[in-house]
């Protein structure tokens, strides 16, 4: 029997109310999170809450029959073993930030809400590559919040995917703003130097401990 996959998975990444290293250690989460997901062929949504020092928040949202898998390998506690690029001299050198999977949402994004802008399709394809102007960029006006679909075969569908995806993208963000997910992730922020480390990166240059 084949395996369920879920093609839509949106995850919460975050520095807790930790310092800012721990925001920098969220920041290269990210960026690695963007390198996993090109090598997995998914699509890779990213809203940021920024912070002085790197990223506080952010809501990630993968788009694939890879998505279950990509969750599974980050979900959990982050720890980054450095030393301090904020403090010379400081001993401490863990820090933690975490990667938990938000419930899904199902939400409507309609077309007069939503700004499409198309351009050429880029990045590999030789001759597969599209010629005419396919890519769809989405913005939602209300939120300033963006999304790429390149994917599709026609600029039809690459609007429809990007609306989906953009709807998905705004209803995480939309409930990280209620009072009860800010209370939810307050606790998992408290929670993440008590629990055991589902990775462990080290140094500046982020390299994963195996």
């Amino acid at each position: 029997m084949t395996e369920k996959t879920t093609d839509n998975v949106t995850l919460l990444v975050t520095s807790g109310n930790g310092p800012g290293e721990c925001c920098l250690a969220a920041t290269h989460i990210l960026a690695r999170m963007r390198e996993e997901a090109e090598d997995m062929g998914a699509d890779l949504d990213i809203s940021e809450v920024p912070a002085k020092h790197g990223v506080k928040s952010a809501v990630v949202t993968l788009h694939g029959p890879c998505a279950d898998r990509f969750a599974q390998h980050w979900v959990g506690t982050i720890r980054w073993i450095s030393k301090s690029a904020l403090r010379p001299g400081y001993k401490r050198q863990n820090w933690f930030a975490g990667v938990s999977r938000l419930a899904a949402v199902k939400a409507i994004a309609t077309t007069g809400d939503v700004r499409f802008d198309t351009f050429r399709a880029g990045g590999p394809g030789g001759q597969h590559q599209n010629t005419t102007d396919s890519a769809v960029r989405a913005t939602c006006l209300q939120s300033g919040l963006s999304v790429v679909v390149r994917d599709g075969r026609s600029q039809h569908r690459n609007k429809a995917l990007a609306v989906e995806r953009l709807a998905a993208l705004r209803a995480a963000q939309a409930e990280l703003d209620t009072a009860d997910q800010a209370r939810d992730a307050n606790l998992r922020h408290h929670a993440l130097e008590r629990g055991n480390a589902h990775r462990t990166f080290k140094g500046p240059r982020f390299n994963e401990v195996t």
